[in-house]
């Protein structure tokens, strides 16, 4: 069995996880074997420069990830609001790095609903200040979206979340510029607001 092939066909290697805010972006990363994702570091977010996508773009190649998974904030009704949007936007930013810098990494987008609500629940009951949490939260909220996405790779035996393409290279006039995103066909979460069997780590 090698890191690129597991039996259930989703890869064996570390992979990393991603909590977007509009301030700051938590970044998660778990173990070539997928048993425990951990807090790996908070970026500041930069929306003109992106600097803060670079560095994950970075980090990804330096730990040699095979996938990232990225939070797609929906409501409690499977909606997709001016969050998921920015999420989802921002996923399209780092595939687009990667691609740039020579890198196939998979991106895809995850349900991450109430992940934040249980991270500062979690720093609570480890005895946390409030006052503290704003330097972890996002961080711990990431770990919490990259945990759920390898349980549910093993519980399913099989890939989960939506991958993202990149944008493609500009057409002809009159043509179309960007690429849709694509979807596993074999994936449970085509549609990925409805997570089938969803349940928030801690609850």
């Amino acid at each position: 069995m090698t890191d690129a092939a597991m039996p259930g066909g989703y890869p064996r290697g570390v992979k990393l996880g991603v909590d977007v805010g509009t301030v700051r972006v938590g970044v998660a990363v778990c173990d070539r074997d997928g048993i425990l994702a951990t807090p790996l570091r908070t970026l500041a977010r930069n929306v003109k420069k992106n600097t803060d996508v670079r560095i994950l773009a970075d980090l990804a190649r330096e730990l040699d990830a095979v996938e990232i998974f990225v939070g797609l904030p929906t409501t409690m009704k499977g909606e997709e609001h001016a969050s998921a949007r920015m999420a989802s936007e921002y996923a399209k930013l780092l595939v687009n790095t990667l691609l740039a810098a020579g890198s196939g990494v998979p991106v895809r987008l995850v349900d991450e609903r109430l992940s934040t609500v249980t991270a500062h629940r979690n720093l609570h009951q480890a005895g946390m200040s409030s006052r503290d949490h704003r330097k972890v939260v996002d961080q711990v909220a990431a770990a919490g979206i990259l945990q759920h996405a390898i349980d549910m790779q093993k519980a399913r035996g099989t890939e989960v979340g939506r991958r993202v393409s990149a944008d493609l290279p500009p057409g002809p006039p009159g043509g179309g510029a960007q690429a849709t995103p694509e979807v596993d066909t074999h994936s449970a979460d085509r549609i990925v607001p409805k997570m089938e069997g969803y349940s928030e780590p801690g609850q």
